[in-house]
């Protein structure tokens, strides 16, 4: 019986340390995700990046295109919006804006447009080939709409984030348009 009660209580008492461990997430939580787990693509300064290269900061991933009338502005605003609110320690965080236009988006608009929301923001902009492989691995989907013009096109995409934590492994998907304080609270737990 003695054995039992003893069992019983270790039991108990493991259960309660995987609740207290499980963190209570706004945005939805996509640990252990078999895709999204690395990249390869050049930053608006030419420095080839990998998600390795950020280990020890928590990483925003948003894919978007310069010329986007709504999504992307919106979205790199908002975690502009984030960083503030996170005060000193935004500074453990990197946002990264993937490019899906490398047609249009050059490494020289990248790198003015990307910082114009936070100067620790980086865009990274690949060729063809390797804006649809950095796709395909993330799941995102994006289609070029044609405009009036050939330049004046427009790109329907995938609008939300991916935060991965400080040790590279994926954690969650940020919906579009929640508003910055969700994001803040989840990049909290995730930064302690």
């Amino acid at each position: 019986m003695k054995k039992s009660i003893v069992f019983l209580s270790l039991l108990l008492s493991l259960c309660a340390c995987n609740q207290a461990t499980k963190l209570d997430f706004k945005s939805t939580d996509v640990t252990g995700l078999e895709y999204a787990s690395d990249f390869s693509m050049p930053d608006f300064n030419g420095k080839l990046r990998h998600l390795s290269d950020f280990k020890g900061k928590v990483v925003v991933m948003f894919f978007g295109y310069t010329q986007c009338p709504d999504v992307c502005p919106t979205t790199m605003a908002e975690l502009a919006d984030v960083m503030k609110q996170l005060g000193p320690s935004a500074d453990q965080v990197q946002v990264l804006f993937v490019s899906l236009d490398p047609e249009r988006d050059t490494p020289k608009l990248l790198s003015q447009y990307v910082p114009n929301f936070d100067k620790r923001f980086l865009g990274l902009v690949g060729d063809q080939a390797a804006t649809q492989k950095i796709a395909k691995d993330f799941k995102i989907f994006y289609e070029k709409v044609p405009g009036k013009t050939p330049d004046s096109y427009t790109i329907d995409h995938s609008a939300g984030s991916y935060v991965f934590d400080k040790e590279g492994h994926i954690r969650l998907f940020v919906r579009f348009n929640q508003g910055p304080d969700p994001i803040v609270h989840d990049l909290r737990l995730l930064l302690n």
